[in-house]
């Protein structure tokens, strides 16, 4: 008991001290100071320069002065201090002391219940027990929490260095504040320092209150930058949020007017990376990739490496043909099953086709799929666009033909120019068996030593891997064109730098990838078949 008080009172007594000597300092910030001198000694009191507009003090002052140093004693006046315990020689005996305790205690009480003993009765020994109990309990409290105390007192006397290791430095002046009004949120270098004019302020005012509407800013100022930068604060002063992070400045705003956004307030940058050389059908390609994705520009540059050390790709367009299905009504079954046959016979296919490629030099006809829905009825026209994707030039065809159906199917109606049979932008078994967009499959021979040097791994791994995961996984999830690891990702980057639809990619990433093990298991045969790359 009395080892445990003394380390615990050594141990409080040291912190005290230290914030002590922690607040004197913090205290004497701006009084006279006492350094420390050569070896350790304290020299003579050292004055604080006074302020040079006050007159100089006499030397009599009332501040404190240290002490003279003192003698250092001689080697023979040093008395040695007796060490205490070792410190494991002291956790085990408190720690064997609480044990023994805790357990001769326990069998005490448990006999005096057997023996309905009052509890309170307590002789020498449970007395001597219990004082044993205490005092190690208190040992190994005051232990064990030395660390957490010095732990607190670290961190202050870490606070205090730092506050008197001086003032820091005068921070650079902030810079005025900067209108958020036709300027970039959190580009410094970009923004423009330009006030609000009472006519910017004045049109702002009448958006928020609804009296000019958004979408009519561009044809109303002439200028497609400045009504980005109105609206933008419109929104800010609506929604009380601003569009900090989001550039406004840097985008030709004119020239997506009426074309690709409406309503712009600013623009997102994307990072794009490239991939390749790709070797296909003879030829190079760099493929650009835009995405935020880490490791997939990385891990389709290792593809394309591979595909180029093993000779290269080729591949093969099955089938090209854009497609749309619009959605009409007649007032029976049996009048929208004449129509369904009117349009699959094959000798008005030639009169539809006219009336469709009149809308287009590049739209050409290539068939018609109907499907009929009790009396409503699907007509799904395919036809090839060139090297646009074509989804406004084959409505445009589609639009006429079904007002040269109208002349003799009078009772027609139309209810959708596009009924989803197409299908556009979702996943479905038309697209996977019948095709949209460009039906295409590409090839390639990896071998042996390009699979176990650049893609780390061998082909009877690869193969085992594509079956179970690619084919067998897919088919138990009951996927539908997924049959195949990430061709979504790349697909997906591609579009988003190319300027593609990003959500053409819902049926453009359909794709089954095979593999198989060719030339007596020396090399890798690897296949992807896209039907619907849009």
């Amino acid at each position: 008991l009395v080892i445990a008080s003394a380390r615990s009172s050594y141990c409080f007594s040291s912190s005290k001290v230290r914030a002590r000597c922690s607040a004197l300092l913090s205290s004497r910030a701006s009084s006279p100071l006492i350094v420390a001198g050569e070896n350790g000694r304290p020299p003579e009191a050292t004055i604080a320069a006074p302020p040079l507009s006050s007159p100089p003090p006499p030397f009599a002052t009332e501040e404190p002065v240290a002490p003279p140093p003192r003698p250092p004693p001689s080697p023979g006046s040093r008395r040695r201090t007796p060490s205490p315990l070792p410190i494991r020689h002291t956790n085990l005996l408190f720690s064997a002391l609480f044990v023994g305790s805790l357990v001769f205690l326990m069998r005490r009480w448990r006999e005096k219940v057997r023996c309905s003993t009052p509890l309170h009765l307590l002789g020498l020994s449970e007395i001597l027990a219990i004082v044993g109990l205490i005092a190690s309990l208190i040992y190994l409290l005051s232990f064990f929490g030395i660390a957490f105390v010095q732990s607190i007192v670290s961190s202050h006397d870490e606070e205090d260095d730092f506050l008197l290791s001086g003032a820091a430095p005068d921070s650079a002046p902030s810079p005025a504040p900067i209108c958020p009004l036709l300027s970039t949120d959190g580009t410094i270098s970009s923004q423009r320092n330009l006030e609000i004019t009472a006519d910017d302020e004045d049109i702002v005012s009448s958006v928020v209150s609804g009296k000019i509407p958004s979408y009519v800013l561009e044809s109303r100022l002439g200028d497609c930058r400045r009504a980005a930068g109105i609206r933008r604060e419109a929104l800010r002063r609506i929604t009380g949020r601003t569009l900090e992070g989001l550039p406004l400045d840097g985008l030709d705003y004119a020239s997506i007017l009426g074309q690709c956004c409406e309503l712009p307030v600013g623009y997102v940058q994307l990072p794009v990376g490239i991939a390749g050389p790709l070797v296909l059908d003879g030829r190079e390609y760099h493929v650009p990739m835009a995405t935020t994705e880490g490791c997939l520009v990385a891990s389709t540059n290792r593809g394309c490496k591979a595909i180029a050390e093993s000779g290269g790709a080729t591949s093969v367009v099955l089938r090209d043909g854009m497609t749309r299905a619009p959605a009409v009504r007649l007032p029976t079954a049996r009048r929208a099953a004449d129509l369904k046959a009117f349009l699959e016979d094959p000798n008005n296919f030639e009169t539809i086709a006219l009336v469709f490629n009149r809308s287009s030099r590049f739209a050409r006809l290539q068939g018609i799929h109907c499907a009929l829905a009790g009396r409503n009825l699907y007509m799904r026209f395919s036809c090839s666009t060139g090297d646009a994707m074509g989804m406004n030039m084959v409505s445009k065809g589609v639009q006429n033909v079904l007002d040269y159906l109208q002349n003799d199917f009078e009772d027609m109606d139309v209810i959708s120019i596009s009924g989803n049979f197409c299908s556009d932008k979702k996943p479905a078994a038309v697209n996977w068996i019948e095709g949209r967009g460009k039906s295409v499959v590409c090839e390639a021979i990896i071998k042996e030593e390009v699979v176990r040097k650049v893609l780390k791994t061998n082909i009877p791994a690869l193969v085992e891997l594509n079956t179970i995961k690619n084919l067998a996984g897919s088919a138990i999830a009951g996927s539908l064109g997924g049959f195949n690891a990430q061709a979504s990702n790349v697909v997906s980057a591609i579009y988003i730098a190319t300027g593609q639809d990003p959500a053409q990619n819902v049926e453009s990433s359909h794709c089954i990838t095979m593999m198989e093990a060719v030339n007596d298991g020396k090399d890798l045969h690897i296949s992807v078949t896209m039907p619907s790359i849009e």
